[in-house]
């Protein structure tokens, strides 16, 4: 029994470009079915030249069209699709810029596009993670939360807001740049989270020497010009300190939840605390305390004080909120920073992975309250 075209088709409707997760069929990236007896060939537009993911939907355009019965051979003949193409796609997942463009949006901010997050009605909870200070490993329980929370069934997106350290894709692995379809930046996805960072717009080597103004309006971008597909949770990884990008942050996402992150030892932890008093003069309520670098755990089983105990506890007595989590020092963890290979993706079971595990399980239980979204003015 020879297959049908309309088969075909229906086959393709549930395959997702992995980069939109939009049916392919949908996004007009099936140009046609050629049947010939038990051969199929199916001509893909892929959206742009030198797709990074195109054995990707090979293989899932494949798979679908192989499944059918009558069906012995499978080819993809691919494309490449036009400016015209491209630019409905835009239009259908991200609104047409020139209905937005001069728009106020929320919050009186610049003009340009709505930042999605502050508007009325979005359901993503956004998580600030912030220090006060530098080297407590910010950076690196912002990619695990992240993965941790992904693992428990959340899509989950990264703004690495560092812009100085930018650091998250490189703790997360991504192996390629973001997309491009029409100005429409499509964030890199790995271990199942989003990110995006000026570490793909700069060198490593490359110092981003900017003022305020500068800043503000990166930070816009990253919020407004990237198709985040509204996910469950968009975490921010904050620059330490209480700067212009915590004060921008706090004016674009006004229903954000702090989390500060310190170290046992107490000079972090008095330091971390101006972070958290930043919070309280912007309206942003925080929500718990993280210590990182807790202890060591030695071959003998026997845990390790290095820097100290108690200051993760004492801050969040001050704070009057909750310590909800310690993570210990170890290898692993900071080797996986540094190589890609985040603990909580490649040795979910380990001791810092369970902590980054029950963190995302008590901020999942925690639904964030009701209120009304106060102007920032900052002068």
């Amino acid at each position: 029994m020879t297959v049908t075209e309309a088969e075909v088709i229906e086959a393709l409707r549930p395959v997702e470009d992995p980069e939109l997760h939009r049916s392919i069929v949908d996004l007009g990236m099936v140009r046609s079915t050629v049947i010939d007896g038990g051969h199929v060939e199916v001509g893909i537009d892929l959206t742009i030249a030198g797709c990074p993911l195109r054995n990707e939907i090979q293989n899932r355009v494949s798979g679908a069209v192989a499944a059918l019965d009558g069906v012995n051979v499978v080819t993809i003949d691919f494309g490449v699709m036009g400016d015209g193409q491209r630019a409905k796609i835009r239009e259908m997942l991200h609104g047409d810029p020139a209905a937005t463009a001069g728009s106020q949006p929320a919050h009186g901010h610049a003009q340009g596009r709505a930042i999605p997050f502050a508007q009325p009605g979005n359901r993503t909870r956004i998580l600030l993670i912030a220090s006060g200070k530098g080297g407590v490993g910010k950076s690196s329980v912002t990619a695990n939360l992240g993965i941790a929370l992904a693992q428990r069934g959340h899509s989950v997106a990264v703004v690495d807001a560092d812009v100085w350290g930018f650091s998250i894709p490189r703790m997360l692995g991504v192996e390629h740049a973001p997309t491009v379809i029409d100005d429409m930046i499509i964030p890199p996805e790995t271990h199942g989270v989003r990110c995006v960072s000026m570490g793909f717009f700069a060198r490593e080597d490359q110092p981003v020497i900017w003022r305020g103004p500068m800043l503000h309006k990166a930070l816009e971008q990253f919020l407004t010009d990237v198709f985040w597909d509204d996910p469950d949770f968009l975490l921010v990884d904050l620059p330490p300190g209480t700067g212009d990008i915590s004060l921008s942050l706090a004016q674009f996402l006004p229903r954000s939840e702090a989390y500060v992150v310190t170290t046992p030892n107490p000079a972090a932890q008095r330091v971390a605390q101006r972070a958290a008093f930043m919070f309280e003069q912007v309206k942003i309520g925080v929500k718990a305390v993280i210590e990182n670098m807790s202890w060591f755990t030695g071959d003998d089983s026997k845990r390790y004080y290095l820097f100290g105990s108690g200051g993760g506890a004492e801050l969040a007595r001050r704070l009057e909120v909750d310590l909800i989590g310690q993570i210990p020092m170890a290898i692993a963890l900071r080797e996986g920073s540094d190589q890609g290979e985040p603990i909580m993706a490649v040795d979910p079971q380990s001791e810092a992975s369970a902590v980054f595990a029950e963190m995302a399980q008590w901020i999942e239980a925690r639904k964030p309250s009701k209120r009304s979204h106060p102007e920032l003015i900052i002068n």
